[in-house]
């Protein structure tokens, strides 16, 4: 058992890593713009975000599993290589003045926090016995809560102090490049601390423990011609997706996006991936590649069940972040000019709310190891996902737009859970010597609704709505509570 003041201890490094998501995600489409991106080109190189954490967080989590420093531990090491990579990528984002560089150095970023990110979730996993791991996350939740909002509202502050917000074309503005200065330094100094201020049980600690047998054997489940059975249908499933899809696009009207070429693409790799497997697995090779691919094909129970509430809910998600602006602009104001007064009120209004569904949840961070205790994981994960569906559905009910502070209440109890609850119940299910890797690999069930959310909320919008977006934020309530009800097939021991 630790203390709260080290369990807080453990997840200061997390507000730095969300600050600079906060900066990114606030910032990034600003900057493309301003080096020249057109608008329609904004959504293809955002895709840089979720196709990074799906590649880069698997490998971390499972190289994480395998090491062991005697001075900085098993995760640290990583918290520590990341938060240098960031904060470089930090200092230098601002300066730049081509947008391919922008490109270059927004995957730089990403995959930087992803380094950090990943084995913090494993380290709760690693250094909390069950009964603390929903505290732990909570922590994290609270952290995340704090380090979003001011991240949000630092361009906005500064430039209340007299920096400039404006900068010729081409030039990124002085309230932008001191906020990623800042952002730079808040990261490194967070990980540090947490890295001092930390330290992991050993492999002899854990093996003591009965939590790992021993770390060094290498078990492969899967037999050399399943990871061909399995290569070979996921290669023609990519295959037959990618060219009904290029096919559809030719003859369409309206064609898909195209951030849908990299899941169907995706599958047709993990094809491969499964492929070589086999080469490995047939030579006798015991290699990290062929380990990893082989958690792929044993994934525990619970995570399986948690994969479709996580696709849900993540799902409801991205239909709020795409379209907040849009929809509320258009059913409170009756506007969809971009350019108008009205338009842009609202905008400014929707990055104020935000700021309260943050902050709303890291206060209720602290209430979730209650909830937890008199309801269960899985209950208390169905009641915050309730509430979020609700708070969803809302933004159709109120006409009035300070009701909305309500509507995010909601939301702020719903995302809190969101980032504690199902990694809490996924620790349970998994084998300590395997936290990083299936970690990781639960990023999955995150980045792929996201990219079925660019296509199928704009084909809802646009084809069935009628360009009505609210509906689509209603469609992402309902989303929320299936996944909320969906938890009820989730045991917790």
């Amino acid at each position: 058992m630790l203390t709260m003041a080290q369990i807080a201890n453990m997840s200061v490094g997390f507000l730095g890593i969300q600050f600079a998501f906060g900066l990114q995600n606030a910032n990034m489409s600003r900057i493309f713009q301003t080096l020249g991106a057109e608008i329609d080109d904004i959504p293809i190189l955002w895709i840089a975000a979720p196709l990074t954490g799906l590649l880069i967080q698997p490998v971390i989590g499972h190289l994480s599993d395998k090491t062991w420093s005697p001075k900085f531990g098993r995760r640290r090491p990583y918290f520590l290589v990341g938060a240098l990579l960031a904060s470089l990528a930090l200092l230098l984002f601002p300066n730049v003045q081509a947008l391919w560089l922008a490109v270059i150095l927004l995957w730089l970023l990403d995959a930087s926090i992803n380094i950090s990110m990943e084995p913090f979730r494993a380290f709760v996993g690693d250094m909390l016995p069950d009964n603390q791991r929903t505290s732990g996350f909570a922590m994290q939740s609270f952290f995340i809560g704090i380090g979003a909002v001011i991240s949000s509202v630092l361009p906005y502050l500064l430039t209340q102090m007299g920096v400039a917000n404006e900068a010729p074309k081409g030039i990124i503005p002085d309230s932008v490049k001191i906020s990623f200065m800042i952002g730079a330094a808040v990261y490194m100094i967070t990980i540090l601390y947490t890295v001092l201020t930390s330290k992991e049980y050993s492999p002899d600690q854990l093996k003591s423990f009965g939590v790992i047998e021993d770390d060094h054997v290498v078990n492969i489940k899967t037999r050399p011609d399943k990871f061909m059975r399995n290569g070979l249908l996921w290669l023609a499933i990519g295959a037959v997706l990618s060219l009904g899809l290029y096919l559809y696009n030719q003859q369409a009207a309206e064609p898909l996006k195209q951030e849908l070429y990299v899941l169907t693409i995706g599958l047709g790799v993990y094809g491969l991936f499964q492929l070589l497997a086999f080469l490995f697995a047939r030579s006798g090779s015991k290699n990290g590649f062929i380990e990893v691919m082989d958690d792929l094909n044993f994934l525990p129970d619970t995570m399986k069940k948690l994969a479709i509430v996580q696709f849900f809910t993540w799902f409801a998600l991205f239909s709020m972040w795409i379209y907040s602006t849009p929809a509320l602009a258009q059913h409170m104001k009756g506007t969809t000019d971009a350019s108008s007064q009205a338009y842009n009120d609202m905008g400014n209004w929707v990055g104020v709310l935000f700021a309260f569904y943050n902050g709303f949840s890291a206060l209720f961070a602290f209430l979730l190891p209650v909830l937890a205790k008199k309801f269960g994981r899985p209950g208390t994960h169905m009641i915050a996902l309730i509430l979020g569906g609700i708070g969803l559905i809302s933004f159709y009910l109120f006409k009035n737009e300070n009701m909305l502070i309500v509507s995010m209440a909601c939301i702020g109890m719903a995302w809190t859970s969101i980032l504690a609850m199902p990694y809490s119940m996924l620790t349970q299910a998994l084998p300590a010597q395997k936290m990083g890797v299936y970690m990781g690999i639960f990023n999955f069930f995150i980045v792929i609704p996201q990219i079925l959310a660019a296509t199928l909320l704009g084909f809802l919008t646009k084809s069935v709505f009628g360009g009505e977006a609210i509906y689509t934020i209603v469609v992402g309530g309902c989303s929320m509570i299936v996944a909320a009800l969906l938890t009820l097939r989730i045991k917790d021991k």
